[in-house]
């Protein structure tokens, strides 16, 4: 898997997105101290708003980017993110009001969405090759999982030693680094499947990502898939503490060792998956993965009913687990569907739709579990949740061919010699021969029928 590293551009990316990675985590902890100080005993409120908020910058931004990204140049786009999220950060010490908070993390979430899905779609273009990306999309799970470990600890190590304030500066200083990594490679120019320039409504181009999702059985089985995802992720994030501390009668302590034991059953399941997917098919690992979590949830279920025991803690952890490994299993090989069924010039926009569709399913599911949680009890929150993650995985099985598409081979004509399209053809009479996996776009519509 490292062997992808070699590559300097991808090993130059790689380092940004970890470094913006830790100085995110370095903030997430210093923003619920702060809020706590805003806030006192409604420090959780403040940090659901924040959050819901963060969901909505999500929503709402990323198909804008996608809208406008063909008109920017992408390592620009990506400086630029890196640098709003830091003046923001910069800017958090020294709020006092809540309400300032809600701006500055809107802002700071709004440069995020806009980074995020430029960066998914500039890696297939450093990394051709479907085995390397595969490889990368592995990487950089193991990234997210490990940060989710390191960033608290790096966190606790340093608050012995500085007040949270100057974690903010740490946040700062990884945005900064990602930048400075960013500008120091050249990225390639993105490959464009038609020879026009993108033409439309800005409302038309920022739902092309959307509508394509729409158009592809594939990517609409993704959605479904997100939802189950959601489902479990909100299950973990949201109600943990309220597992250990409340129902099994933990020390806090205990906690980031629960969230511990889903990180790692994602780092397994990733540092797997590179070699299972040379051999099986996406829809296989990622519809096993959904209909594992339904599983899960069932088990869930059981330690929540159940009156009492020793068990339920280490049986609380392997459940965790299982929830990260089979989280893991639908998440990793995403950026493989996507880059197989959007255009090349399009996948700024499809990965935004991604970005923006999965995170709607997340601002559906995170209060779902903490109302119901909070109100009806965890046993419903269990209920309804496994339900959604059923009903998720349910119709991603119904929506995904069981037939996988294969590369068809077909011809162009009119195409000039040295259209972008045209790498991999040959000459043929009067056009251009050559084959893969079927393309939704203009130059297609006939090509594959």
């Amino acid at each position: 898997m490292l062997s992808i590293l070699r590559n300097r551009t991808y090993r130059r990316l790689f380092t940004a997105q970890l470094v913006a990675l830790t100085g995110t985590g370095l903030a997430t902890v210093a923003l619920a101290l702060l809020a706590y100080d805003l806030a006192g005993a409604d420090a959780g409120s403040v940090l659901g708003t924040a959050l819901a908020v963060k969901m909505a910058a999500y929503v709402v931004i990323a198909p804008a980017v996608g809208a406008v990204a063909d008109r920017v140049p992408r390592r620009a786009l990506l400086v630029g993110s890196d640098l709003t999220r830091a003046g923001v950060a910069l800017l958090l010490p020294f709020v006092d009001q809540v309400w300032q908070v809600y701006v500055l993390i809107f802002l700071l979430q709004a440069a995020s969405a806009a980074f995020t899905p430029t960066f998914q779609a500039v890696v297939p273009d450093v990394l051709p090759a479907e085995r390397d990306y595969t490889r990368a999309l592995s990487l950089s799970r193991l990234a997210y999982d490990l940060e989710s470990l390191f960033s608290p600890a790096l966190a606790a190590a340093l608050l012995s030693l500085i007040t949270y304030n100057w974690l903010f500066l740490g946040t700062v200083a990884g945005f900064l680094a990602s930048a400075l990594l960013v500008t120091s490679v050249v990225l390639p120019k993105p490959v464009s499947c038609t020879t026009a320039p993108p033409t439309g409504s800005v409302y038309a181009r920022a739902t092309a990502g959307t509508r394509l999702f729409l158009a592809v059985p594939q990517l609409r089985a993704l959605l479904a898939l997100d939802l189950a995802v959601a489902a479990a992720s909100a299950m973990v994030t949201v109600n943990t503490v309220v597992y250990v501390r409340d129902l099994l009668d933990r020390s806090a302590a205990d906690v980031p060792l629960a969230l511990g034991a889903f990180g790692a059953g994602s780092m397994v399941v990733a540092l797997l998956l590179p070699r299972v997917l040379d051999r099986v098919p996406d829809r296989t690992v990622m519809l096993r993965g959904a209909l594992l979590l339904t599983g899960v949830f069932v088990a869930l279920g059981a330690i929540t009913s159940a009156g009492g025991g020793s068990w339920r803690w280490p049986s609380l952890l392997a459940v965790w687990a299982a929830f990260g490994a089979a989280c893991s299993m639908v998440l990793t090989p995403t950026g493989r569907l996507i880059r197989r069924a959007a255009p090349a010039g399009e996948r700024t926009s499809a990965f935004a739709a991604q970005f923006s569709l999965s995170h709607s399913c997340w601002l559906l599911t995170y209060p779902l579990a903490g109302w119901l949680g909070a109100v009806a009890g965890l046993r419903s929150a269990v209920f309804a949740l496994g339900a959604v993650a059923l009903v998720g995985a349910l119709f991603a099985v119904r929506l995904w061919p069981a037939r996988e598409p294969v590369p068809v081979e077909h011809e162009h004509a009119g195409l000039p010699a040295g259209h972008p399209h045209l790498a991999d053809a040959r000459r043929v009479g009067g056009g251009w021969r050559h084959s893969h996996h079927p393309l939704l776009d203009g130059l297609h519509a006939h090509a594959h029928g």
